[in-house]
């Protein structure tokens, strides 16, 4: 716990360190999260993106009790005009689960696999025709992790992005996607992702987003559905800088009950 709060604390100053930077004249950053619906938009070409934050989730289910602090990390890197690299992973993990009719509680700490990624930019958006800013993203998990938090072997997945900007500083994203996964038995599945969110300005560089997000679509016998209601806000500082903090909300028994993080965005 005390090496993932010092990590996050010094991710937070590092960029608030750069916020008092002067940036480039440009377009204003542009991330992936909060929210679970990744953006339309590319990292500029010759420039990286370091989207970093710090997670707790809470469960409560089956007789037992458990709790999960992570370190979400996402690095991303201008290829060309409609293409980046990506790096992602979950960071360092620690988790804590309580058997509530032993009292036996079982720590485990380590690191998350690692997911490699492109995202492609297709088109741009037109507000004025409805046209949608539209991106295909693939990626590849990687069963890199420590073995409390490994998954099991290489899971693909292809995911497509449309953002519709509205009237009123309105903003709409839909994100379907499909992933091939493994269950402990090591018999391959495919599960479903589907997740839409709005998200609109609320003050002067200030933004709220609501999201329902199908993270996972998969039947009982696979793990089930991972389901979810978020809600958060972004503060951009400056155009290269970003804050932001989201609750999430578990919308089934497969789903961990509550998550909270917080999280910061630098353009470099």
């Amino acid at each position: 716990m005390q090496r993932t709060t010092t990590l996050a604390c010094r991710l937070l100053a590092t960029a608030l360190a750069t916020g008092l930077l002067p940036v480039r004249a440009e377009e204003a950053i542009s991330t992936d999260r909060p929210d679970f619906v990744e953006s339309s938009d590319v990292i500029p070409v010759g420039r990286a993106q370091l989207e970093a934050g710090f997670a707790i989730e809470r469960d409560r289910s089956s007789g037992a009790k458990s709790r999960t602090r992570s370190t979400p990390t996402l690095l991303r890197i201008g290829l060309g005009h409609e293409l980046e690299a990506r790096i992602e992973a979950d960071g360092l993990l620690h988790s804590k689960a309580t058997n509530l009719g032993t009292g036996i509680t079982v720590n485990e700490r380590g690191t998350s696999d690692v997911a490699l990624g492109l995202k492609w930019h297709r088109q741009d958006g037109d507000e004025k025709t409805g046209q949608a800013s539209t991106a295909w993203l693939l990626h590849l998990d990687i069963d890199s992790g420590s073995a409390a938090f490994r998954g099991q072997g290489l899971r693909p997945s292809l995911r497509y992005v449309a953002e519709w900007e509205l009237p009123g500083e309105w903003s709409v994203g839909l994100m379907p996607g499909i992933a091939r996964d493994t269950d402990e038995q090591g018999r391959h599945f495919v599960a479903g992702i589907l997740a839409l969110t709005a998200s609109t300005e609320l003050a002067a560089r200030w933004r709220g987003f609501v999201e329902l997000a199908g993270q996972r679509i998969a039947s009982k016998s696979r793990g089930g559905t991972i389901a979810t209601f978020d809600t958060g806000l972004t503060w951009a500082l400056n155009p290269d800088l970003q804050l932001d903090l989201s609750l999430q909300r578990g919308l089934n028994r497969h789903t961990p009950d509550w998550a909270c993080a917080f999280g910061v965005s630098v353009r470099y």
